[in-house]
């Protein structure tokens, strides 16, 4: 499975089925995770860094880490509730490890994959370096200052006292995973390889691989590089080697470059139905012996953007339905775990979901991963401010220093991603509206263009005409519009030639199962962005009906209808596919999480993501709403999402409401009557042929409680998840649609609750407590397996409810 091989504690590259391998060390690269056994400290602790500092009080944990979503929520948060009032702060953690005395002629490298913000480290008392960017992927070498056979202690300051330094949610601590990499002194370099295919055809493929070979220690002489690459049955399908390549030993960088090219015969291509991954195994050799192995993921894919035609993947025309996602995962924070981004994008992909913008900033690479092998055409982005502030302490003071570096990194980390289409260099950039747009829009596609030529840069634009500095770079090669929905059309006549791809859309609003009406009545909050929101609903809510949108963006439908007419409109990133924490548009405190999402912060579907499941997939669908508990006499719309259809009739306790027939680019139907209680079913129709049938029964009061666990077998490895959903019933199994109750949960056996939500905008309960209220129904609880195979019983009460257990099983 998957989420098994990305959670072994350690990788080990080996050599496998190589064929005319010389003599070989067993084991020649080891990367290892380096999460477990981390001690951790609150507060600022200067001598911390120090070797000798005793930890012995502090708090011990793995990693990743993320110590905010552990705290109060509180207005008084410097973050404020734009970053979800949650606290920050600065924190410590240290770690202390062995290396073997016989590993001297190794090499030690520490891989962090994320630290928010302002890390810092330290081996045994030396000062590493320092990385800014709270987003950025990093290493450092530790070798020459470790202890062979003694202990050795890394320390890492994380700073996030200053803030407020993002628009939205970003964690405090280690968030990402960390690796130690041990190689031999001669070695492919950090993201050391290459690959592209610049010529593909159903006959073969040519494959390009650059590769890096580091000379760590400036040793004399030749080595040889290898080249395989096998398909994903493990079968080689090619293969080359490059003989006596010199070793280059100049300072700073001894790196040689070597370039290769192959041949794959009859290639299987890589697709969002069908994502094949080829694997490309780089095999380093001095002296008739394997020094390293390194590993390339490669999927085999064509694709254009056109600007009549639009986008095509393997010659195919087809549309990007994507959405745009934060980082954080809702009751876990910003701490990183695999099977919880996974659960994320199979509710995406069910929805139709074909791609990922990764708002605004670089992705874990695990995400990457997954939407590899999972079939998403992701924009990868990497900035969302330059030299001009958005937030007081943003990047934006880094920026001189850093941004060079930082986006290097970025695209070396990312370019062998085949699921990486798009390089996006900003979002909302500021220097949009003054000349120093232009210039930094140069210098940054210079930098991507010096490192990857296959993809298209683009910028989110939110003032998209042909004034803007930015455009009018003529650096960019996707026109990138955020909103703007009523100029799509306009297009090509504004643009002439210029390539189209909506960077950011819509920015409906919604809250999970509250009904306002009339639904045919469109409401824009707030009334201005920069003006502060006094009106709305009393409780913070929002009307799930497809009726509320910003004023700079749409509802869901206004921008869909317009898109899916022309082919030159080549897709769009919603704004967004889930809820996040911090930027509760629109309103301020006490809500603390956005309505803008289309699946609600606990994973929960809002009404709208069955339009577009209808929209974008073959699979039938009815889906009506709004739940049948109303007082009576009250009117009441009801709205079905069908297709595969031609009409929808709906019955109200057994007696027809009438047929409706989506007309024109009518994407629902709708239906106002009188409320009585009862039964609602609807039923659709396909040449008056019965194609499905939804019922909604008046629920009565609370009676039991429902567990239902997304999966109940779990690797028993400390990282893997399951998510359990908590359904409110009455006593006819109905959901009970306003239900909010508090439930208790206890756990017998070896896994811990990692967390707790119900979606709600507006609750100030702990997503680490070991209970939730219900909201509308639903709430959430995710069991996290500790190391140790068994059986676990999640157990949920509720005062005057009937208590229910679910029992997962932990595998080794």
């Amino acid at each position: 499975m998957l989420r098994q091989k990305l959670h072994l504690h350690t990788l080990f590259i080996t050599l496998f089925a190589l064929g005319a391998c010389k003599t070989t060390d067993t084991l020649v690269r080891e990367r290892q995770d380096f999460t477990k056994n981390w001690s951790f400290n609150l507060g600022d602790q200067a001598s911390a860094r120090e070797t000798g500092y005793n930890d012995a009080q502090w708090r011990k944990l793995s990693l990743p880490h993320d110590w905010s979503i552990e705290g109060k929520f509180d207005e008084k948060h410097p973050a404020g509730y734009g970053g979800g009032a949650l606290p920050g702060g600065t924190g410590w953690y240290r770690k202390t490890f062995r290396v073997d005395s016989n590993e001297k002629d190794k090499l030690f490298y520490i891989d962090f994959d994320g630290v928010y913000t302002n890390s810092e480290v330290w081996i045994n008392g030396q000062y590493l370096g320092k990385r800014p960017n709270g987003y950025i992927s990093f290493r450092y070498d530790l070798t020459p200052y470790l202890k062979f056979g003694q202990d050795n202690v890394v320390a890492v300051k994380v700073d996030n006292s200053q803030q407020p330094n993002s628009r939205w949610y970003s964690g405090s601590g280690i968030y990402r995973n960390v690796w130690l990499v041990k190689t031999n002194p001669v070695h492919v370099d950090q993201w050391g390889t290459f690959v592209t295919t610049p010529q593909v055809s159903e006959q073969s493929v040519k494959v390009a691989i650059t590769t890096n070979v580091r000379n760590a220690k400036q040793q004399s002489g030749n080595f040889t590089l290898r080249t395989m690459i096998y398909d994903a049955q493990g079968k080689e399908v090619a293969r080359t080697a490059s003989e006596n390549q010199a070793l280059k030993s100049t300072q700073p960088s001894p790196v040689t470059e070597v370039k290769q090219e192959l041949t794959v015969a009859t290639p299987t291509l890589w697709s969002v139905e069908q994502p094949y991954l080829y694997r490309v195994v780089t095999q380093v050799e001095q002296n008739g012996k394997v020094v390293d192995n390194y590993e390339t993921p490669l999927g085999i894919r064509t694709f254009n953007f056109d600007a009549q035609k639009g986008f095509t993947l393997n010659g195919k025309s087809m549309k990007i339905n994507g959405v745009c996602n934060h980082h954080d995962l809702g009751a876990l924070g910003a701490a990183v775990n695999v099977r919880a981004l996974e659960r994320q994008l199979e509710i995406m992909k069910a929805m139709g979901v074909n791609g990922i913008r990764t708002s605004h900033n670089p992705p874990t690479p695990e995400l990457l991963d997954l939407c590899d092998k999972m079939g998403f055409i992701v924009m990868d982005e990497s900035f969302d401010m330059w030299k001009k502030e958005k937030s007081k302490y943003d990047y934006s003071h880094a920026w001189d220093e850093w941004h060079k570096r930082d986006l290097e990194d970025f695209i070396k980390r990312d370019r062998n991603h085949p699921s990486v289409f798009i390089w996006s260099i900003g979002n909302e950039i500021p220097e949009q509206w003054a000349p120093e747009g232009t210039t930094i829009a140069k210098e940054l596609v210079a930098i991507v263009k010096s490192l990857d030529t296959t993809r298209p840069v683009t910028v989110g634009i939110n003032e998209p005409t042909p004034n803007n500095t930015i455009y009018k770079s003529g650096a960019l090669d996707l026109f990138g519009f955020n909103y703007h929905h009523q100029d799509f059309e306009k297009f090509p006549q504004t643009f002439l030639g210029q390539k189209f791809i909506a960077t950011e859309t819509v920015s409906a609003l919604a809250t999970r199962g509250h009904y306002d009406m009339p639904s045919d009545s469109v409401r824009r909050w707030p009334y201005k962005w920069d003006e502060l929101f006094t009106a709305g609903n009393k409780d913070l809510t929002v009307s799930a009906y497809d009726n509320v949108s910003t004023p700079w963006g749409s509802t869901h439908e206004e921008t869909w209808k317009v898109m899916k007419k022309h082919d030159y409109l080549s897709g769009m990133y919603i704004w967004t596919g889930f809820d996040y924490l911090g930027e509760p548009t629109p309103y301020v405190w006490p809500a603390r999480s956005s309505y803008f999402g289309i699946v609600d912060l606990a994973g929960f579907p809002k009404d709208v993501y069955y339009m577009y499941q209808s929209e974008w997939t073959n699979k039938p669908v009815l889906h009506i709403f709004p739940h049948w508990n109303w007082e009576p006499g009250k009117t009441v719309d009801v709205w079905a999402y069908y297709n595969n259809a031609d009409e929808v009739e709906l019955f109200l306790n057994g007696k027809s409401q009438g047929v409706r027939k989506k007309h024109g680019d009518d994407l629902h139907v709708m239906w106002r009557l009188p409320y009585q209680p009862g039964t609602l079913r609807a039923v659709s129709r396909q040449n008056g042929k019965e194609v499905l049938t939804k019922e909604i029964n008046t629920a009565g009061v609370p009676a039991k409680i429902v567990l239902e666990a997304d999966r109940t077998q779990i690797a028993a490895d400390g990282k893997d998840l399951s998510f359990v959903t908590v359904k409110i019933l009455d006593k006819d199994g109905n959901l009970v649609p306003r239900a909010d109750n508090l439930v208790n949960f206890t756990i017998d056996g070896k896994a811990v609750l990692a967390g707790v939500d119900n979606g709600q905008q507006t609750s100030m309960e702990s997503f680490k407590a070991n209970h939730r209220k219900a909201f509308n129904g639903l709430c959430l609880a995710i069991l996290q397996a500790q190391e140790e195979a068994g059986t676990v019983k999640l157990t949920a009460t509720s005062e005057g409810l009937a208590p229910a257990s679910v029992t997962i099983q932990l595998k080794k």
